[in-house]
């Protein structure tokens, strides 16, 4: 068995209602695939199925079906010259490219974490003191309150900033620079999986996916 393979996370998962709620590698799948284990509730795979072309090639925009397999008949799905597979003495077995979680019907919420990506993109890459779209590169992080002045890296307290700006403030408040913040800095609301999924990392996703 190529092994390597196993720990690729190319599976899109779904809950009940066909909904986005992560992606699993695709160990993890089969596990699910096959009666579950802890944390992982029982699945079944998606047999996405495409049109053949009259030069041999395969339509992948347009598929025929997508059909709900269980285990027992995902086993005896024939493997295609285009997927991902991996063989046991036994088995030589498609891998799955999408499942859905059979026994889970809720839309989890992802927290966002406090990076300086997340608060470039909350602020939209404009400077907080002087409305100025600066981008990745001509702006950086600030504290709003100093670190060294108790200030901590929270969303509350950081912004994004031109770079002259943050050094002309220094280990300043805002009012003891001149500077004036555009609106109160608030940390990002929690956004449900589907939304921070914004890749497909396996073509089969793009029909569930709106990117």
């Amino acid at each position: 068995m190529n092994t390597d393979v196993l720990d690729k996370p190319i599976v899109l998962s779904l809950n009940r209602a066909w909904q986005v709620i992560g992606h699993r590698t695709i160990k993890q799948a089969l596990i699910a695939l096959n009666g579950g284990a802890a944390g992982l509730p029982p699945a079944v795979g998606v047999d996405i199925a495409y049109p053949k072309l009259e030069d041999g090639s395969w339509n992948f925009d347009r598929p025929l079906y997508l059909n709900p397999v269980a285990w027992d008949e995902w086993v005896k799905l024939p493997v295609r010259d285009f997927d991902f597979s991996i063989s046991t003495p036994k088995l030589h077995l498609r891998v799955p490219t999408v499942i859905v979680s059979t026994q889970f019907d809720r839309m989890p919420l992802r927290i966002p974490r406090v990076t300086r990506q997340a608060v470039f993109e909350r602020d939209r890459g404009v400077c907080q003191y002087t409305g100025e779209f600066v981008g990745k590169n001509g702006g950086n992080l600030d504290h709003v309150v100093p670190r060294d002045r108790g200030g901590r890296d929270s969303f509350e307290n950081l912004v994004w900033s031109k770079k002259e700006i943050n050094s002309l403030k220094a280990n300043r408040l805002p009012h003891e620079a001149g500077l004036r913040l555009v609106r109160k800095p608030t940390a990002p609301k929690p956004l449900p999986v589907a939304a921070t999924v914004r890749e497909a990392r396996h073509p089969d996703w793009r029909h569930f996916l709106h990117l």
